[in-house]
């Protein structure tokens, strides 16, 4: 099926005047615009790094690891500490949490003394995708924004742990041919472009949505070895084509690069799938809850589609720690919901 077409966007809308018209429509604060813009400002530093490539001696690793015990990369840790600088004294955060970090950070361990706390907590994948670096494939920030919870001055890690659903912001930054901020406040998905003749972002599409049905999925299937069996028949099914039981033809598509492969269903369809797998299951999982698949499905179902565990809507699994793993399923709507069919079946089918 054709995707339908997306809404022209009005020329030279700039991000701070779409924001400015979300404020004084009253779907969100002025602390909320100006902590979105802060951001899109980092992605811009991070953006020039990442665009300088081997001329500015990021590429390679940084000899140090992170808290899932994955070998970090210059860029990572650039990115890192772009995100925290840039926030740190903006005045409108309690605290921050990185996929990069063992720990949230209070505001108050951050910015000078004296300097303003806010009142919203930023999560954030500084650099998606950042194994793709050194062969100059896209890569991506992706961060979410919830709310701290009253009478809390110094937010601790347990704070953070909210649903999906909670989250009052979400987007994600791609670098590549183009560098664009891809966001939403909770009235639809909307991208934007970097003009670098300007220094700024401006409204490109207004109301991205995916369609429902698509012959579109990306996975990893170099790990089917290690799948479980509703996700072997799932894929196997796809696989066959015309002749199988989904009577059509499926073309596969992988980045590696989350950000990537999550910007091309939202720009034209698909179905992407991490599943529980024999290597990832005593972790519950391969992508982060807080920092990737919550602040992504939020995206998605902004924009007509659907993201689910395979067993439950990701935007309403309750997080028990900052650095909780899940199964992903997201995309076109309708696929996401065959995916969990199968699932759901074969669960059904298994005695007690």
């Amino acid at each position: 099926m054709s995707q339908p077409a997306p809404n022209p966007a009005p020329s030279a809308i700039s991000l701070t005047r779409y924001l400015i018209e979300e404020q004084r429509g009253g779907r969100i604060s002025a602390d909320l615009r100006l902590l979105i813009e802060v951001v899109a400002r980092a992605c811009k530093t991070i953006s020039i790094a990442v665009g300088k490539g081997a001329l500015g001696g990021v590429l390679g690793d940084a000899g140090t690891g992170n808290i899932q015990g994955e070998a970090q990369k210059k860029l990572d840790v650039i990115a890192n500490d772009v995100l925290l600088e840039a926030n740190a004294w903006g005045g409108h955060l309690a605290g921050l949490a990185s996929e990069e970090m063992d720990h949230s950070q209070p505001i108050s361990d951050l910015a000078p003394d004296g300097s303003p706390r806010g009142n919203y907590l930023l999560l954030f994948d500084p650099l998606d995708g950042s194994s793709n670096i050194d062969v100059n494939i896209s890569v991506g920030t992706i961060f979410s924004v919830l709310r701290c919870p009253d009478g809390v001055t110094t937010p601790g890690d347990e704070h953070y742990l909210q649903p999906g659903t909670a989250q009052v912001a979400a987007g994600y930054c791609t670098y590549g041919p183009s560098t664009m901020l891809v966001l939403t406040v909770g009235n639809g998905t909307h991208a934007f472009t970097l003009d670098r003749e300007v220094g700024g972002f401006v409204l490109t599409t207004r109301g991205m949505m995916i369609p429902e049905e698509t012959k579109e999925f990306a996975v990893n299937v170099s790990n089917q070895r290690y799948w479980q069996p509703p996700m072997q028949r799932y894929i196997g099914d796809l696989l066959a084509g015309k002749e199988g039981p989904r009577g059509k033809d499926f073309n596969m598509r992988w980045v590696a690069s989350m950000v990537a492969d999550v910007h091309r269903i939202l720009t034209r369809g698909g179905i992407f799938s991490y599943p529980l797998d024999a290597k990832c299951i005593d972790k519950g999982g391969k992508l982060r809850l807080m920092y990737e698949a919550n602040p992504m499905s939020f995206l998605v179902e902004q924009a007509g589609g659907a993201a689910s565990t395979g067993r439950a809507r990701m935007m309403e699994v309750q997080p028990h720690h900052l650095h909780q793993r899940v199964p992903v399923f997201l995309g076109s709507k309708r696929e996401v919901e065959a995916a969990v069919r199968y699932h759901v079946e074969h669960d059904a089918a298994v005695p007690a």
